[in-house]
């Protein structure tokens, strides 16, 4: 188990079967059979954070509790951008602007959200459309970030999670847009993680 090195390599191959869209669940699938236990309730943590019912405050604890780095790091930022949502919406709706931020620690504010002046003039944008794609787009340059350092470790698996779970939202919203996407993960994937 864990050999990362493996399961990166295998990650462009994981789309051979001639359909143009991927087959996301299939992908996670065979991503999930190659992890160990340990790394499995890792990947299991980020994949909660795509049912909005999970996505709460003591969901961000855990993330902050976690063990790994990636883990951290990228829920520090989600739990940035949520909130500088929220606030962009409750400016917008003439709200207060605190009204319904997640606030790790009661007795402290949340760490200092360093891009959020680049997630609020993405928020600025002329329609829904762009704006979501400015968000995911945010989002995938901060995974790449996040994992600069990284090159055969699950930290590089959960990148591409992250990614491969905005190529199939894109699917969904623009199916365009979704293979292009996947496209392009693909691509990173050959010439930054093959052996």
């Amino acid at each position: 188990m864990n050999n990362y090195e493996y399961i990166i390599a295998g990650l462009p191959l994981l789309q051979q079967d001639g359909r143009e869209n991927p087959d996301t669940e299939a992908i996670l699938a065979d991503i999930r059979e190659q992890l160990s236990g340990k790394d499995l309730q890792t990947l299991d943590l980020l994949l909660d954070s795509y049912d909005p019912d999970k996505l709460d405050v003591e969901f961000y604890h855990r993330a902050a509790a976690s063990h790994n780095k990636f883990i951290r790091n990228f829920f520090e930022l989600d739990l940035g951008v949520r909130n500088a949502k929220v606030e962009y919406l409750n400016r917008t709706l003439g709200r207060p602007i605190e009204k319904d931020i997640l606030i790790l620690d009661p007795e402290k504010e949340n760490p200092e959200f360093e891009q959020k002046g680049e997630v609020d003039a993405i928020l600025e944008g002329a329609d829904i459309l762009s704006r979501e794609r400015g968000l995911d787009d945010f989002y995938w340059k901060a995974v790449d970030t996040l994992t600069v350092m990284d090159v055969f470790d699950l930290d590089i698996i959960l990148a591409f999670v992250v990614k491969l779970k905005l190529v199939e939202r894109w699917l969904r919203l623009d199916e365009a847009s979704g293979r292009e996407l996947f496209r392009k993960l693909v691509k990173e994937i050959k010439e930054n993680h093959t052996i």
